[in-house]
């Protein structure tokens, strides 16, 4: 047989910040062990340094013991044969935390009877923990206390590795969704989590009702801050705050679909990080194993019906269920996803005005918190659903004096809860566009007339477009994120008017000598000509798929 060559393109990252020394005690634990309480231990330098790990304990009086140190361990000590001289002590000391010593625990009574005034300086200055014990204590019962809590949490540790890998695996192999997995994320960890897509779109995510108007207001714009910052602690070498983000990596074989996170939460036996890992690697495999049909999709798609009629689904099932319960006829009937936009509606008569075309509704809110209505209308295989219809069926729902302001989008027809779902998506993603042209409205869209939309809508879960996407607008993304900007519809309105600029600057709402400064500005920071067809084409298609996440 060939030999398989492995390498890291098959594996999933580990992130840097994970520690190999999660489950050694804190220097801080050490001094409250038993065996060292009984010796009345006094903390002379403290604060920070007590939460070094200590991987061993160490004991000698040598002055010269820095050079028998591989680092992590804590020194227990006489001092008889310390250097006399101040200036030696501070050497001492200096070779001590250079070799990487976690704590100096001095022993009081054979040979100092207070600490020199030279060590605790030495040691404040470099951040070593100093401990004095004021009673004479076995140091072999000392350290086998601190030998056994090391062995003891290192083996609980494995044995909480084992308990997740176990689980997880088992996850795989029953072929449980990605919601599921970051729901047993959230039960193992205690901790809010939530599973991101590459455009920084939340897939899913298990956080407390408290906590959800906090965190996913601005997500995009908190998610980004949080790796940057994750990125330049990495660069620095530096270790992860306790109220950092922990971000994992979902990757396989070279492609990557999204991020796990974690909220700060309580510390695991097994280590916070080696949860999540087991999380990704799951997620990863179960998308492997999906092959071209897209889970996220899917679970993107039942998050539309939870926020469209405001319900909570244990899967499709539930959802048609659900659906069904409430009056809406799925077997059988054709299914459009609706948006009216530019005008309140009266949602409450949604159903009545439908039965007028011997059909059902159920209307939710507008797509992102704007004016108008999210609708889902069922109707017998036989009926027309036409424009005449359709404004027909607006007319029922808005104040004649606001009619003329509406857009109206029409996903296209559908069977079955999945394409029904899929319709709605359609018809957000065409209100998510421009929406005021010049003349009276009312104004009607439907997905057959726009193929690049529909494609878009098919696409747009693709982990490849979304990094097109972001690879193509990201310094735009980040620049009006951070400046409160409008490079992002500037550009759109100049896609928009392809060729005729006093257009797109009309369309902008800005004065023609603005509106050339910020297509300049645009240019300068993407290093495109944006006179340039094929440019623009890349970038009306990164435009879609971000407007079709209503952004």
């Amino acid at each position: 047989m060939p030999d398989r060559r492995e390498d890291r393109a098959i594996h999933t990252d580990r992130p840097a910040e994970r520690s190999a020394n999660d489950t050694l005690p804190t220097v801080r634990e050490v001094i409250a062990l038993d065996p060292v309480a009984n010796g009345v231990p006094e903390v002379l330098v403290g604060d920070e340094a007590l939460d070094a790990r200590v991987r061993w304990v160490h004991v000698s009086d040598s002055a010269g013991v820095a050079r028998l140190l591989d680092g992590g361990e804590l020194l227990l000590s006489t001092g008889s044969s310390w250097p006399a001289e101040p200036a030696d002590l501070r050497r001492f000391v200096d070779e001590l935390v250079d070799a990487g010593l976690s704590g100096l625990v001095l022993e009081l009574g054979t040979h100092y009877h207070y600490v020199p005034a030279v060590v605790v300086d030495a040691a404040r200055e470099r951040g070593l923990a100093l401990v004095v014990l004021h009673r004479e204590v076995k140091f072999v019962a000392l350290t086998e206390a601190v030998h056994s809590r090391i062995i003891t949490g290192q083996t609980d540790a494995l044995r909480a590795r084992d308990e997740v890998r176990e689980r997880f695996t088992a996850l795989v192999l029953r072929g449980s969704p990605a919601d599921f997995i970051v729901h047993q994320l959230a039960q193992t960890l205690g901790a809010p989590i939530v599973l991101e897509n590459l455009g920084y779109e939340v897939v899913a995510a298990e956080v407390p009702l408290a906590l959800e108007e906090d965190l996913f207001t601005e997500w995009e714009l908190q998610s980004r801050t949080a790796h940057r910052r994750l990125a330049a602690r990495r660069e620095r070498g530096a270790a992860p705050d306790a109220d950092d983000w922990l971000i994992v990596p979902v990757e396989a074989r070279g492609i990557r679909w999204g991020n796990l996170i974690a909220l700060p939460g309580p510390e695991h036996a097994a280590g916070r990080t080696a949860v999540l890992e087991q999380g990704a690697i799951a997620l990863a495999v179960g998308r492997l194993a999906d092959g071209d049909a897209d889970e996220w999709a899917r679970i993107g798609r039942r998050r539309l019906v939870d926020g469209l009629l405001a319900g909570r689904f244990a899967g499709v099932g539930g959802a048609a269920a659900r659906l069904e319960a409430a009056g809406l006829p799925l077997r059988g009937a054709r299914l459009y996803g609706l948006v009216i936009a530019g005008a309140a509606v009266a949602t409450e008569r949604a159903d009545a005005a439908t039965r007028a075309l011997r059909g059902r509704a159920l209307a939710g809110s507008a797509p992102a918190g704007g004016v108008g209505a999210t609708m889902l209308v069922s109707l017998p295989p036989d009926a027309v659903f036409d424009d005449a219809a359709v404004l027909t069926l607006v007319r029922g729902l808005v104040e004649p004096a606001d009619v003329e302001r509406v857009v109206v989008s029409v996903g296209r027809a559908a069977s079955g809860i999945e394409e029904a779902l899929a319709s709605v998506h359609e018809a957000v993603d065409l209100a998510g566009g421009r929406r005021r042209r010049s003349g009276r409205g009312p104004y009607l869209r439907r997905s057959e007339n726009r193929p690049l939309v529909q494609l878009v809508t098919a696409l747009r879960d693709d982990h490849r477009v979304l990094e097109h996407g972001e690879r193509m607008l990201a310094p735009l993304i980040s620049h009006d994120l951070q400046r409160s900007g409008d490079l992002l519809d500037v550009l759109e309105a100049m896609l928009a008017h392809p060729g005729n600029r006093t257009a797109a600057a009309s369309a902008s709402h800005l004065s023609r000598s603005v509106f050339y400064q910020r297509i300049a500005l645009i240019e300068e920071l993407l290093g495109s000509d944006l006179d340039d067809g094929e440019t623009q084409t890349a970038l009306h298609l990164a435009l879609l798929v971000r407007r079709s996440a209503g952004r």
